[in-house]
């Protein structure tokens, strides 16, 4: 690779473009950073990097099967990663969930009253479940449970988990300083490593941190210890003071506070994980997006005559299409839509007569990476015509013949003449403006008809709408006809 090409070549979209996918990397990497499916996430990477190697190296073979092989894996990610992919998408959907103002004030509250409501329940040796909520929506994962969204309260916390309560044996909600819901029920671990002697609390608390970001806190009810799961990891603390610290921290990665100090914050996280995704995201650049040897392609493409005043006409036989070759990296042609091509010339400037137009390559608007290098044919001839004002007849067009038993005895329209625009050739001929075809079958008795004018491709009407005129068809029934003839006979 010519790192000096690499160098010249690099545009600002491609910035961008490397940005984007940095961002989406190190999204895939912190999400799945904790999930026992990374190790396939892993796999997956050793094998794009397989694959490159293999292009590089050009190893035909090995890069055909690998090629097919992603192919695959698409359809493989979407079953392998189904849960990870939901809470992706979900934690786009909730982006900014926990950086609403007037919050940060009263978090040391929320966190005291948990704090205080905890040590409570496990001196007295009694059991609770308390979810708060994170990022991630809880409503697919519970089961049950009473909606409550009353302010949280120590009084309150202890109330729903008296022995005596109905929602004592469930789990607590709390989100935002509320307590939505309680009594509820939530999924368990299957994770038999971590859940050893654990008890049904603890279990359901590993399970939902499994499953979200929720933190869950556990009273045991035989112990009187305390633990707290998240990330799915559950662990028992020395004393129920060491929940405050925890609470306090996790508080503080959900609302840090903003400006530069979150800024600062936000890059000194997950360096390693940054790192990485700059490192892959600008491997797949060099390897699918990097501009490298041109390609040229030929197009024939539709002309377009634009910005043709009312006033003027082309005459005769116009040239539609242009063959034009084109010059762009492979990846470009790739991403490009012929459909949306074409030549565009402007007619603004045009003179009366025969006149040769120039067909420019800034006459084709192409994306910025890709250069028209000829178009043919390079010159068209066109014939412009001034349009002028003149009066013309109006010619009746019929089809048919009236029904039997009707006479035909004339036919009269309403205006005779009309006014149109017409080239310069057109002015002293007998031109006649037609009208469109009246059926004259479905005339049964005298009537008036609405017609519309038809004119010629070079004809106009001033305004540039289509006109109408009134046709009177009169007609007679055939028997009248008949006895006139017989009178005429007899005096003869």
């Amino acid at each position: 690779m010519d790192i000096t090409n690499l160098v010249h070549s690099f545009r600002i979209q491609d910035f961008f473009d490397i940005l984007l996918i940095t961002f989406m990397i190190y999204g895939l990497l912190v999400w799945f950073r904790d999930a026992a499916s990374r190790f396939v996430l892993v796999g997956i990477g050793i094998l794009g990097i397989i694959y490159y190697l293999a292009r590089s190296f050009q190893l035909y073979l090995s890069a055909a099967v690998l090629q097919g092989f992603f192919a695959v894996i698409l359809l493989a990610m979407v079953i392998i990663f189904q849960e990870e992919l939901r809470r992706f998408f979900e934690r786009i959907a909730t982006w900014g969930r926990f950086r609403k103002s007037g919050r940060v004030s009263t978090l040391h509250e929320e966190v005291e009253i948990i704090v205080q409501s905890v040590a409570t329940l496990a001196r007295q040796h009694t059991g609770a479940l308390i979810v708060i909520q994170g990022a991630d929506p809880l409503d697919r994962h519970l089961a049950g449970g009473v909606p409550l969204d009353g302010v949280l309260s120590q009084p309150l916390l202890e109330s729903i988990f008296d022995p005596h309560s109905i929602g004592h044996d469930g789990a607590v909600v709390i989100d935002h300083g509320r307590v939505v819901r309680f009594g509820c029920h939530l999924p368990l671990s299957t994770n038999a490593e971590k859940i050893g002697n654990l008890g049904l609390r603890h279990t359901a608390a590993l399970g939902l941190s499994e499953r979200t970001d929720a933190t869950c806190i556990v009273v045991s009810e035989e112990r009187g210890t305390v633990s707290v799961a998240f990330g799915g990891r559950i662990d028992v603390l020395k004393s129920p003071t060491e929940l405050g610290m925890i609470l306090e921290r996790l508080y503080g990665k959900k609302m840090p506070k903003g400006g530069a100090g979150y800024l600062l914050g936000w890059f000194r996280r997950n360096p390693l994980e940054k790192a990485t995704a700059i490192l892959l995201a600008s491997l797949l650049w060099v390897a699918f997006g990097y501009q490298k040897d041109l390609v040229r392609r030929d197009f024939t493409l539709p002309i377009e005559y634009r910005n043709l005043s009312p006033q003027w006409v082309i005459e005769g036989t116009k040239v539609t299409e242009a063959k034009v070759t084109l010059s762009g990296p492979e990846q470009a042609f790739n991403l490009l839509n012929p459909a949306s091509l074409r030549v565009s010339v402007d007619l603004s400037g045009i003179r009366e007569g025969r006149q040769e137009i120039e067909l420019t390559n800034d006459m084709i608007r192409t994306p910025a990476n890709i250069s028209v290098v000829s178009v043919s044919p390079s010159r068209i001839v066109v014939s412009a015509s001034r349009l002028r004002t003149a009066v013309f007849p109006v010619d009746v067009r019929t089809e048919g013949n009236p029904p039997p038993g009707v006479v035909l005895q004339r036919v009269e329209v309403k205006p005779t003449h009309v006014t149109v625009l017409v080239p310069k050739r057109f002015v002293g001929t007998d031109l006649q403006i037609p009208t469109e075809p009246i059926d004259l079958k479905k005339i049964t008795a005298s009537s008036t008809v609405t017609a519309r004018l038809i004119t010629p491709p070079e004809v106009s009407f001033e305004g540039g709408k289509p006109l109408s005129v009134e046709v009177t068809i009169r007609v007679r029934p055939r028997a009248a006809a008949s006895k006139g003839a017989a009178s005429a006979g007899s005096l003869d």
